[in-house]
């Protein structure tokens, strides 16, 4: 039988377009997502609808980056980091707000978003199903889609509110053109301190550009204004196992082999979570 359209993904529907035709107007069909002229997407059992088409994306969190993501920010070591991204969002936009997170992972940060924003409805984007089966239900009022952020946005123009980058590839094109006038581009990026403990002592993480804010500036200056920033630097205590999840959430983990988690010493219990959060406005 097929499943019902979850709620929050109908709240939605007139935010998409057929990624295929660009068509507006997708309708739910049998378990599944049809534009007016028959291009369909399936909806996963999962609730989130799957809009890609051709060659799938290559990148995308798999099922144990995911699970390690869910446990490790289930513990609130990423917290202030989530306020600081809702609060930015809070104060530029009004409750009844769409907001659009774009690689959204496990819909932390756009659940975060929501709970600020009474009124207000929420779409997630990833390349990753696990991720998007946790985005799906992370929030009664966001719905997921997979998606991959360095093609054109199956979204109209100017339907959202606020546009949610949090430790994401970004696409300052397509979040220029969906956004209103009046909309904010929210950014949240590592410093060079983030995790400098774990970064020290396990040399194979990736490590972060001295230049990202620099470049930062060069691609979204040609589109968006920078508004309010806010610092957010804490130390954050850790158990053996928070560490764990800490490197296996990351691209990290792709880098880090068991004997380097194994080496020279205990790893560090403690560590130091430091990012910008800016609020953008459209030019």
């Amino acid at each position: 039988m097929p499943m019902s359209l979850p709620s929050a993904l109908e709240l939605s529907l007139d935010l998409l377009r057929c990624p295929t035709c660009r068509a507006r107007h997708l309708h739910p069909d049998r378990g599944a997502l049809r534009c007016p002229v028959g291009h369909t997407f399936d909806i996963a059992r999962h609730g989130y609808a799957g809009l890609l088409t051709g060659a799938r994306a290559t990148s995308g969190d798999d099922a144990a980056m995911v699970r390690a993501r869910d446990r490790l920010l289930s513990t609130g070591t990423y917290a202030d980091v989530r306020n600081a991204a809702a609060r930015l969002a809070a104060d530029a936009v009004s409750d009844r707000a769409t907001v659009v997170d774009v690689g959204c992972g496990t819909g932390y940060y756009l659940a975060g978003v929501l709970d600020q924003l009474p009124g207000a409805r929420g779409l997630g984007m990833d390349t990753s199903g696990r991720a998007l089966r946790s985005a799906a239900r992370a929030h009664g009022r966001a719905a997921a889609v997979a998606w991959d952020v360095f093609r054109p946005f199956p979204l109209a123009d100017g339907v959202a509110d606020v546009v949610l980058n949090v430790f994401a590839p970004r696409n300052p094109v397509e979040f220029h053109r969906v956004l209103r006038p009046t909309g904010r581009l929210i950014v949240v990026r590592p410093t060079g301190r983030h995790l400098a403990e774990l970064r020290g002592r396990l040399p194979a993480m990736v490590t972060i550009d001295p230049a990202k804010e620099q470049r930062l500036h060069r691609v979204l200056d040609p589109y968006f204004k920078a508004g309010v920033t806010e610092q957010v630097e804490y130390h954050a205590t850790l158990t053996g196992a928070d560490v764990l999840d800490l490197v296996t959430m990351t691209p990290s983990a792709r880098h880090v082999n068991r004997a380097d988690l194994n080496g020279d010493g205990p790893l560090p219990d403690r560590v130091t979570v430091s990012v910008l959060a800016t609020a953008y406005l459209p030019r």
